[in-house]
């Protein structure tokens, strides 16, 4: 029997986990991370720690999908291993408790952890209309403000939390927001994705158990180890591109043979992510690989930037305007230079023409 008071390594041993694959696993997480290998002795001293940290998770305007991401991470376990590092204290999903029982251990974790514990977040916010969203009876807005008031930082899972998502696309019926633009006084770090990827997740929270501190983050306040780099210039189909080399149709033979999805409408170009790198199911594949473009589904206002099947040189729209004009001619002259290097290949490939003998005297 599993007890909470148990060592983390007992917890473990019990699950079947070795000390040994603990601290693989904490050597992986220092690697997603972009730490120094050394470091992950203290990654592993954070997550031993005898008091875990509470974290209450908190879903508004959302599909579950973020969670299930979370809940298929590889083997062994990573959310296994992160979830007995820490005190998850409310989930809607997850938990055993109902009703009035899991709202009073949601208000009972928050009192006795206060100003210390994690705020996760999936799901926008509606301000339209606060009956849109409400759980036991309290609008998502209240209990966002009265769960952010007490919260050491805030981890926007997923697209909907950190830019509004679907939700927030037009129209907008319920007048959804990201969590930003409510909260201002917290330190907030986004995790898009549509869901985010699995190991994402869960290196966020490891880093911030072990360093107290949110990763190094981007513009849009995203951790820059995974989303410092486009899906583009890691894509296995790159070479494709360059030798401009595009699959025309989803079932012509370029597509079959691997080529290109620029054309098709991929937005690998112009969305920050390691979905090339990480992959999904434990590594095995993401959406280009599977044979489909990228829909660009962790930047903001993907579902409103123009059609997911037409190449983004083709009025793309991104925030309401139009990609802007030198992204869009860079792109093009990727296209132009593969077709010129293409043609250029052809010629030289091409059957030279036998030269004129000299006439002998």
């Amino acid at each position: 029997m599993i007890r909470r008071s148990q060592p983390l390594s007992e917890r473990l041993e019990a699950r079947g986990i070795s000390r040994r694959s603990f601290l693989k696993f904490c050597t992986t997480t220092a690697s997603l991370l972009a730490l120094s290998p050394a470091l992950a002795p203290r990654i592993a001293e954070a997550l031993e720690s005898p008091r875990r940290p509470s974290v209450i998770w908190l879903s508004f305007q959302e599909c579950t999908g973020c969670s299930e991401s979370i809940l298929r991470a590889g083997a062994p376990s990573i959310e296994s291993l992160i979830f007995e590092a820490i005190s998850l204290d409310y989930h809607e999903t997850l938990q055993a408790a109902a009703g009035h029982q899991a709202e009073a251990a949601r208000e009972q974790a928050m009192a006795e952890n206060a100003g210390g514990y994690i705020l996760v977040v999936d799901g926008s916010v509606p301000l339209g209309n606060a009956g849109f969203s409400t759980v036991a009876g309290q609008s998502n807005l209240d209990t966002l403000k009265a769960a952010a008031a007490g919260a050491a930082a805030i981890i926007c899972m997923g697209t909907c939390s950190a830019f509004g998502g679907i939700p927030y696309a037009n129209p907008n019926p319920t007048g959804a927001v990201p969590v930003s633009e409510i909260i201002t006084d917290k330190p907030i770090v986004n995790v898009p994705g549509c869901p985010p990827i699995p190991a994402v997740m869960t290196s966020v929270i490891a880093h911030y158990i072990t360093f107290g501190t949110l990763p190094e983050l981007d513009h849009l306040g995203r951790p820059k180890v995974f989303y410092g780099q486009n899906i583009h210039d890691r894509c296995y189909r790159r070479p494709f591109y360059e030798r401009g080399q595009f699959a025309e149709t989803f079932d012509d033979e370029g597509a079959k043979a691997g080529w290109c999805l620029y054309k098709l409408g991929c937005k690998g170009p112009t969305t920050y992510n390691a979905c090339a790198v990480l992959k999904w199911n434990d590594g095995t594949s993401f959406p280009i690989e599977a044979g489909h473009g990228c829909l660009g589904c962790s930047e903001p206002n993907f579902w409103d930037g123009g059609s997911f099947y037409k190449p983004l040189s083709q009025g793309t729209e991104i925030g309401g305007e139009t990609l802007i004009a030198a992204g869009v001619a860079g792109i093009a002259g990727g296209v132009a230079a593969g077709v010129a290097n293409r043609a250029k290949q052809k010629t030289l490939r091409a059957p030279k023409p036998e030269a004129k003998k000299e006439d002998k005297a």
